[in-house]
């Protein structure tokens, strides 16, 4: 079996585990979902929680494996469920000490067989168009680059998972960079979806843009100080 064959069938295999794992939570949850706005519903979502255990962190660890190897599968939706199911706090822990372990195996993979293992995931042209600028080749500025580019939402953060492993950065250096810097985005979410659990639709609104407006300050204010563009020339590569 060729390793093109053998990729493709990890890919879909994947992609059914998403699937039948949505569809699993859906239907596991949606009975006390829809009553979410009562304190009864409130009560027996919670339950529903804590009765599904080891194999409701597994389930939700198997969803991010999958989304961060698939990298088409947005991180949002199982962040706002694991605030559901754990809280805003638990639930962010939890989704960047699972970050951080995947991002540590694909990192190690990705040093072990480059560009290869890159391009069996990841667009190739895209791939390319990081590698090769300079910004990103350089020793001295690419933790400062990687470190605003997880920070900003909507960076395709799984797709410099990979592309990292073929930049001058330190394994240690990144691992800690790609797990901590994405609190932010995660910690939105988890709030988020929190909220929801207990039917507060405004304040999980609310709270999501508010975090949202505080990155895009702080990343205004990163811009306002990066005199030789290097913000906007990253943000350009990885577009």
């Amino acid at each position: 079996m060729s390793r093109k064959i053998k990729i493709k069938i990890f890919k879909i295999t994947l992609t059914l585990l998403v699937i039948a794992l949505f569809i699993g939570i859906t239907i596991y949850l949606f009975p006390v979902i829809k009553n979410l706005s009562t304190t009864q519903g409130q009560i027996e979502f919670k339950q529903k929680v804590e009765s599904s255990g080891t194999w409701g962190l597994m389930a939700l660890f198997g969803l991010q494996v999958a989304q961060i190897f698939l990298i088409i599968v947005p991180g949002e939706p199982i962040e706002i469920l694991a605030g559901m199911c754990y809280g805003g706090i638990w639930g962010a822990v939890f989704i960047m000490i699972s970050a951080g372990i995947i991002s540590t195996i694909i990192f190690l993979l990705v040093r072990k067989f480059g560009r290869k293992f890159v391009y069996d995931f990841c667009d190739k042209e895209k791939v390319a168009k990081i590698e090769n600028n300079k910004l990103f080749q350089n020793p001295k500025k690419i933790e400062m680059i990687m470190l605003i580019l997880f920070l900003i939402p909507g960076t395709p953060k799984d797709l410099l998972v990979y592309v990292a492993g073929l930049l001058p950065i330190k394994p240690l250096r990144f691992i800690l960079i790609s797990t901590f810097a994405r609190f932010p985005s995660v910690i939105t979410s988890t709030l988020a979806g929190e909220n929801l659990a207990i039917g507060d639709w405004k304040m999980s609104i609310i709270l999501y843009v508010g975090i949202l407006l505080l990155v895009a300050i702080i990343i205004f204010v990163i811009s306002k100080l990066d005199k030789d563009k290097v913000t906007k020339d990253a943000i350009n590569s990885v577009k």
